[in-house]
């Protein structure tokens, strides 16, 4: 598509908008359940196009995209009413006699850009939300992921007029003649880098944004720790679509004197959960393409591999890997991993791995191992992160019930749930005033009296 045709596809859905064609309630569900309806009668076309550009399996990618994009139309579906109601406030003494009210109101056309990784549910999830909120949607799926952008493409002409929600493809070329038109609200998911140009082409039209990012998520395992669970669920929530996974546990930081024995157990686990041969498992997946591929085994440093360390350049699958001994200074320690490698770093105390944390950019997420409360309420409060578990991985954001997002280097703004109708909505501020009574006291002249009424009630 090409710059003309890209313009006149924004304006189309901004007349649609403009029309209020989107703000009745029942048009917004009707749309939910179309999306819902197209996605159950091609489940199978979305897990083959998946498994085509990723290798995941039907079981994985319906568990971590289909089936929680799902899980977040029927969400949608069944509070819409609730979140789409004004919310009366309350009205201070001076404003006698008024109503005081927040109004959600939608942005309008939306420009959703998602990223290859988890290509159906990061474009899906906001797409429902974004909908459910009452806006135009226009859609820009990876390039990288091909297959599944096609199978995207395709359900959505089946389901919704352009005018409504559409979809581009292509790459740079299209992503820069997206960002030069003015959207109402633009929703980012991916690298930082491109999310900082992201966010400069929008400034030029003052134009809000959401920024999904990632960042090097760090995995605190404490010494009170059940290592062999923190092991299992370490092992699911950092080779989970072969570590592709924004909010991946990128490396381990654990207390010397479990070091050890946490290895131990990491390599039984990735044994008992991918095999002995983890490149001939075909449950498990592969990198997205060939640069990926050799950016990751490029921070593999042979000397500090304790486990895996092996690939196939043919089918793109690396290993599930450990590296010990490493340090700050180590390649895959100068970027997010974003791959099934799995540095193994350790601290001397709590209040150093607080430090340490606290002083590298703010991560997506951390995950923390421990079995004292204390501890956990200690780390969680004190060091800066989006969102995270204790004692789990990755499975905060499996929720509708929270929002998930990271702020800082991480991101901004958030989604999922209440969060996600939030995000794609402005609440308008209104005072609904009474005409029977008028107060004189803010008209001119001011008098003494009035200004003794005015401290009564303004203090």
């Amino acid at each position: 598509m090409n710059e003309t045709e890209i313009r006149k596809l924004v304006t189309n859905q901004r007349e649609y908008f403009l029309s209020g064609a989107t703000l009745p309630l029942p048009a917004r569900l009707e749309a939910l359940k179309k999306l819902k309806s197209a996605i159950k009668s091609r489940e199978d076309q979305i897990h083959q196009a998946i498994e085509a550009d990723l290798g995941k399996s039907s079981f994985e990618s319906y568990m971590c995209e289909t089936g929680l994009t799902l899980s977040e139309i029927t969400y949608m579906e069944r509070h819409l009413h609730s979140f789409a109601r004004e919310k009366r406030v309350h009205t201070p003494l001076a404003q006698f006699h008024s109503r005081s009210f927040k109004k959600p109101s939608p942005y309008g056309v939306v420009l959703i850009m998602s990223p290859w990784n988890y290509p159906f549910l990061l474009t899906m999830e906001p797409l429902a939300d974004a909908l459910a909120a009452g806006n135009t949607v226009i859609l820009k799926p990876s390039a990288y992921s091909p297959h599944t952008s096609q199978i995207i493409r395709s359900l959505i002409e089946e389901c919704f007029d352009p005018s409504l929600v559409a979809v581009v493809t292509g790459g740079r070329v299209e992503n820069t003649c997206l960002l030069n038109e003015h959207f109402d609200y633009i929703f980012f998911t991916g690298s930082q880098t491109v999310g900082r140009q992201v966010m400069r082409k929008a400034s030029e039209h003052l134009t809000p944004v959401t920024l999904e990012l990632g960042g090097k998520s760090p995995c605190i395992v404490e010494k009170t720790a059940n290592l062999k669970l923190a092991a299992k669920r370490i092992v699911f929530g950092k080779f989970l679509n072969c570590g592709q996974t924004c909010v991946a546990p990128d490396y381990i930081l654990c207390d010397p004197s479990i070091r050890e024995s946490l290895i131990a157990e990491l390599k039984k686990q990735i044994k008992k959960q991918y095999g002995s041969d983890p490149l001939s498992n075909q449950q498990y997946g592969k990198i997205i393409n060939e640069k990926h591929f050799q950016r990751v085994c490029e921070l593999i440093d042979p000397s500090k591999v304790v486990h895996g360390g092996g690939s196939d350049p043919q089918s793109l699958k690396i290993e599930p890997s450990i590296l010990n001994g490493v340090t700050w200074e180590d390649a895959c320690m100068q970027e997010e991993i974003f791959g099934p490698v799995l540095p193994i770093l350790t601290y001397t105390s709590l209040e150093e791995a607080i430090r340490t944390i606290n002083s590298k950019a703010h991560p997506l997420a951390l995950y923390l191992f421990t079995s004292d409360k204390g501890v956990a309420r200690h780390v969680t409060s004190r060091c800066g992160f989006g969102g995270g578990c204790i004692n789990d991985t990755i499975i905060h954001l499996a929720t509708s019930e929270m929002g998930f997002g990271g702020f800082g280097e991480s991101g901004m703004g958030s989604y999922h749930g209440r969060d996600g109708f939030y995000t794609f909505s402005h609440y308008k501020s209104i005072v609904d005033k009474k005409t029977w009574l008028d107060l004189p006291m803010r008209y001119q002249p001011y008098g003494e009296l009035y200004g003794k009424l005015i401290r009564m009630f303004l203090k």
